[in-house]
């Protein structure tokens, strides 16, 4: 490949996955065509089949470069809980409960996918490989939070399960917040039940 062709791809990709992610908020997953994206991005068909097979793997590219950024954050949140004082129940939801503003655009795109890949079980399959690798990263950082706050899982509790039902929480929390924003800020039940729910599946470690 050209010099020059290798330099510019990384901008490439990056403007194929802002567009990708604008065009999929804006008319969903089934709704965008591959061109809808070329035409938000400034390149032809070629560029696109150039970096991915389909359409499909644009969007598996979007999932990891926003788990990549979601992590790196929780990452930074999880070290400056111990900056100061020790770590605590609290701060650990605090971490949890954050929501950026962005988050409602990725919500839109990864709520459609993963209905339509509910239908498709080739689909479902890949999105579930995604979500593994992603909740493999929490399981890890969740351990270790709760290892700092002294905290051990009470018996029959394990991180894989609980890491489950805190994303589920999240998920289902944001959507009734996105349909009543006035009424149910992003977060509020979070910050509200998670600490009894954590409060009831940890104790003190020996």
């Amino acid at each position: 490949m050209p010099r020059g062709v290798t330099k510019r791809r990384p901008q490439t990709l990056a403007r194929l996955l802002d567009a990708a992610l604008e065009a999929f908020a804006a008319n969903g997953f089934g709704g965008t065509r591959i061109e809808d994206v070329c035409e938000r991005a400034g390149y032809t068909r070629g560029a696109f089949y150039s970096n991915f097979a389909s359409k499909e793997e644009l969007f598996f590219a979007l999932f990891d470069r926003h788990a990549a950024r979601v992590l790196e954050r929780f990452e930074r949140q999880a070290a400056a809980l111990g900056d100061g004082g020790e770590t605590t129940i609290e701060g650990i939801v605090g971490a949890l409960a954050e929501i950026d503003d962005d988050e409602r655009v990725w919500y839109l795109v990864t709520t459609e996918f993963t209905l339509s890949a509910i239908r498709d079980p080739g689909a479902a399959a890949r999105l579930a490989e995604h979500d593994a690798r992603l909740r493999a990263a929490g399981v890890r950082l969740l351990g270790e939070l709760l290892e700092r706050a002294g905290l051990r899982l009470r018996e029959g509790v394990d991180l894989e399960s609980l890491v489950r039902m805190l994303i589920a929480m999240r998920e289902g929390a944001l959507a009734q917040s996105y349909v009543e924003p006035g009424v149910l800020p992003a977060g509020m039940l979070e910050r509200r039940f998670l600490p009894a729910l954590l409060g009831a599946v940890t104790e003190v470690g020996a």
